[in-house]
């Protein structure tokens, strides 16, 4: 009997699991991807860039060393944070900066007499008032993506703790090159996509400080002045969306770090190959509660981006299209491979898949 070590299935599923010892011995490791398109039907029928795929891959050849050619080390999961820290650090200083600098208060001034006056008698009181209301709107989707990266951060943060000091990989255990190319281009573009909206202006912003600091020079720019209550201020004060979705991304990071516990303990003996079927927490619902955690995570940070955004909206889509089918495939592969694997248990989501 042995563990399958879950854990080595991250959010991208294209990471395939493949095991030489494994495959020399001939035990079935999960489905993936990969295995999917190797029957005849996909390849006859598959679309041009699938075909090319497959041809990549190796598999239009139906070759299992052509496809084990193209495998990188399971561990190299690390690279995927490595590479989401920084860039979602980068963004969030950016945006941070220009929302600091440009976006405070958040709350409009005290109007001054004259503008209180001209309102009073009705003088142009309609392009005030729409003024007045799209510049407090900017204001605020600027401060509610601010909130939302740090959410973001701190997911990544701690999948890059999790992953250098929970998840114990298999010597053997590889995953194919096309997974790890996109893992690297996923946590590349998730945080774009929760800094799309107002990203544009804070690198107009940025550019237009360095250019002005290169023109004036250091001695002739004012100096740069952090107040932590003016910095937090903002924050506090945005609607009751994104304080929910912080709530709903908190309680899912509580149970993937309980999930992602009971995963690294399957697999504490490194050497080991052994199988069993992992016990508590949200497992007694489901096989891949670490996915369903991750659902619920990125659907907090969908309510605390205000939903309005519809970049967000496909990252989103994509996290819940990609970790079903890899949980799905999960789902099978316990079936088959443990007898009294409990037939209650859902794939992701209870009562529904």
């Amino acid at each position: 009997m042995g563990s399958l070590p879950l854990e080595d299935f991250d959010t991208m599923y294209l990471g395939d699991y493949l095991d030489e010892k494994e495959i020399a011995g001939g035990l079935e490791a999960p489905v993936s991807f990969f295995e999917l398109i190797e029957g005849d039907c996909w390849r006859k029928n598959a679309p041009g860039p699938l075909k090319f795929l497959l041809l990549l891959t190796g598999s239009e050849t139906g070759s299992t060393f052509q496809v084990l050619k193209f495998t990188v080390p399971q561990k190299y999961f690390l690279h995927f944070y490595v590479v989401g820290v920084a860039v979602t650090t980068s963004l969030l200083l950016a945006i941070c900066f220009y929302a600091y600098m440009e976006m405070t208060p958040l709350l409009p001034e005290p109007s001054s007499y004259s503008t209180i006056a001209s309102h009073l008698i009705g003088s142009n009181s309609f392009s005030f008032g729409s003024v007045l209301s799209r510049t407090m709107e900017h204001k605020y989707r600027v401060w509610r993506t601010v909130f939302v990266l740090l959410l973001m951060e701190i997911q990544v943060l701690r999948r890059l703790y999790e992953t250098e000091n929970v998840f114990h990989y298999s010597p053997s255990a590889r995953m194919h090159i096309v997974g790890y190319l996109t893992g690297l281009f996923y946590y590349t573009a998730a945080p774009l996509s929760l800094a799309s909206s107002c990203l544009p202006e804070a690198i107009d912003f940025i550019r237009g400080q360095i250019v002005e600091f290169i023109v004036k020079g250091r001695a002739r720019m004012p100096d740069l002045v952090i107040d932590s209550p003016s910095l937090l201020k903002p924050l506090l004060k945005l609607g009751w969306c994104q304080w929910i979705g912080a709530i709903i991304f908190s309680w899912g990071s509580l149970h993937q770090i309980r999930c992602h516990a009971i995963l690294g303990s399957l697999r504490e003996n490194k050497d080991s190959d052994e199988y069993v079927i992992p016990c508590g927490d949200w497992f007694s619902r489901v096989s891949c509660p670490h996915y369903l955690a991750e659902l619920v995570i990125y659907l907090g940070m969908l309510i605390a981006s205000g939903g309005s955004d519809i970049s967000v909206w496909f990252l989103f889509i994509f996290v819940i299209t990609n970790l079903s089918f890899a949980a799905v495939q999960t789902h099978r592969w316990y079936l088959q491979k443990f007898e009294d694997y409990p037939r209650s248990r859902y794939a992701i989501i209870p009562f529904v898949l």
